[in-house]
């Protein structure tokens, strides 16, 4: 049994274009279905957020339209309730790589507004990613990929293939013409080779030990494939 790492946004909104807070947090299925994965594998998880916040749930990842109907909704809704380990999370800051076997990041619009310029989370990553240890981040996580900035500024993970949520399905979500700036173009900007698959549809990128995943959908192969590198 290994420890797992879930680092998560600690903030429950988005600040848009116009300066208006868009209310979000973490996306449910991102969080569940590789906790379930990983549970189920025989994992221990520990959640991590800046200043050990208790992370907050998009409440329209819990939607039936999202979640394919109510039956899966409340599923999911059960699921995040036993997830004791939101309830405790340590501070990102006293974070301790060597104490895990594997780092993941679930996504949602908070890791636009706090992960993406938190330096400690920056370091964290690139130290996961250079200690070879399972890197997996989907959906608008890879957000937090823009703080991982090495000693010459340069991206740790520029040249690495990443997939993350595309603008095309930020247009889709209605909130592209909203947005300060857009992961997809954030991203190109950074240096990665960015993976683009069909809106919502399951895409998973593996790159060395980086596990990426483009949306919601992505998040159960994601921890599939953590799990394979897992052993």
């Amino acid at each position: 049994m290994s420890k797992i790492l879930f680092v998560m946004t600690g903030v429950d909104y988005w600040t848009l274009a116009d300066g208006t807070r868009h209310p979000t947090g973490f996306w449910a299925e991102e969080a569940v279905a590789p906790h379930e994965a990983f549970k189920a594998a025989g994992h221990e998880v520990v959640v991590a957020t800046p200043g050990g916040v208790v992370p907050t749930v998009d409440r329209g990842s819990l939607a039936p339209e999202v979640n394919g109907g109510q039956e899966g909704a409340d599923r999911v809704a059960n699921a995040l309730a036993s997830m004791v380990e939101l309830q405790q999370p340590i501070k990102l800051e006293d974070v301790d790589l060597d104490d895990y076997a594997a780092v993941f990041y679930p996504g949602g619009h908070g890791p636009m507004e706090d992960l993406a310029v938190n330096a400690d989370s920056g370091r964290l990553l690139t130290l996961a990613l250079d200690s070879g240890k399972p890197l997996g981040v989907v959906c608008h996580a890879p957000a937090a990929l823009l703080a991982a900035t090495r000693e010459d500024g340069g991206n740790a993970f520029a040249g690495y293939r990443v997939s993350a949520f595309t603008n095309a399905e930020e247009t889709q979500a209605g909130l592209a013409d909203k947005a300060k700036w857009l992961l997809q173009d954030r991203l190109v900007e950074a240096g990665v080779d960015f993976q683009e698959g069909e809106p919502w549809a399951p895409k998973v990128v593996v790159d060395r030990n980086l596990v990426t995943g483009q949306n919601p959908s992505s998040s159960t192969p994601l921890a599939a494939e953590l799990l394979k590198k897992l052993g």
